[in-house]
C-alpha cells in the first residue's frame, strides 16, 4: 500500500534533498534562482565551516542544497552525464527559461547522451560545469 504522499510504505520518505559542494556559491545561486527560476528557501552561514543555500519550490518535498566550506569545496562536475533534468509543461515554458539563461550569458551545450536532444531537450552548464537539461514535456 502507498502512503498519502505517494511514496511506497517500504520507503516512508517525507523530503528529498540533493546536495553538492561548490567554490562558486553565489554564482551557482544566481544561475539556479535568477536563471532557472528556483526560489531560495533557506540560507545558513558558519555551520562547522560551511555556508549553504537550499533552493527549490516552496511547499515541495524536494530541494537542492549547495554548500561551500571555508577550506575549499571542489564542485566541478565529474562528468558531462551528471544531470539535473527539468521537465516542463510545454515547449514555450521551456524556451522562456532557455531565453532567460541566454540573457545571463549561458548558452546550451551538446548533450553527451543523444536521447535528450532527440526528445527536444536543451542542455546548459551551471557555473561548476554540472549540467541542467530542460525538457519540453515529460517523456513517459
Amino acid at each position: 500500500m502507498d502512503t498519502d504522499n505517494g511514496w511506497p510504505d517500504s520507503l516512508r520518505v517525507a523530503q528529498v534533498r540533493i546536495a553538492r559542494p561548490t567554490d562558486r556559491l553565489e554564482e551557482v545561486v544566481r544561475f539556479y534562482v535568477d536563471g532557472l527560476g528556483l526560489r531560495e528557501l533557506y540560507r545558513f552561514r558558519g555551520h562547522a565551516g560551511y555556508d549553504g543555500v537550499m533552493l527549490g519550490l516552496p511547499g515541495a518535498g524536494y530541494h537542492l542544497e549547495f554548500t561551500t566550506h571555508v577550506d575549499g569545496s571542489p564542485g566541478d562536475a565529474p562528468s558531462r552525464e551528471n544531470l539535473l533534468v527539468l521537465y516542463f509543461t510545454s515547449e514555450s515554458h521551456m524556451y522562456d527559461v532557455a531565453q532567460r539563461l541566454g540573457e545571463f550569458g549561458v548558452e546550451p551545450v551538446p548533450a553527451e547522451n543523444p536521447f535528450w536532444a532527440a526528445n527536444g531537450g536543451l542542455t546548459f552548464p551551471d557555473p561548476d560545469g554540472w549540467r541542467v537539461v530542460l525538457m519540453p514535456r515529460p517523456v513517459f
